[in-house]
């Protein structure tokens, strides 16, 4: 079965009904787990729990038996940080890699889709991966 890395942004989407993003958010994420296995990391976990007061509540919206919870390779790590280097080359302003950096270099080096709303920056920087984006 094939595994999907499912972004924060359409996670949100999904749980705060956004009036510009919630259709294709809820469409793409039921066409997602009708066909492969949902995945988030803790950084993923992590942007999502904005949202949420207690712990339990995002648990609930985010089930184990709903969304596979994979741990960030440490090779990840090592291409985030090589893609924050191009950025920073690039004239980048951040001091320290951002969560899509992370998010991007799992799904690659795990050879998953991701699945975002925010192709940008991903396909900046790891061109190969594949994305369902609008």
């Amino acid at each position: 079965m094939t595994r999907v890395l499912v972004d924060a942004n359409v996670l949100l989407d999904v749980m705060t009904d956004d009036a510009h993003w919630y259709a294709w958010s809820a469409e793409q994420l039921d066409a997602c787990a009708a066909a492969a296995e949902l995945c988030i990391n803790p950084i993923v976990y992590a942007e999502v729990s904005v949202s949420f007061t207690r712990i339990e509540e995002l648990d609930d919206a985010l089930p184990p038996s709903s969304f596979t919870r994979l741990e960030l390779p440490w090779e990840a790590g090592f291409l985030a940080g090589k893609a924050f280097l191009r950025y920073r080359r690039a004239r980048g302003g951040r001091t320290s890699p951002p969560p899509d950096f992370y998010i991007g270099a799992h799904a690659a080096i795990d050879g998953m889709t991701l699945l975002t709303r925010d192709a940008k920056r991903y396909r900046s920087y790891y061109p190969t991966l594949e994305l369902i984006s609008p």
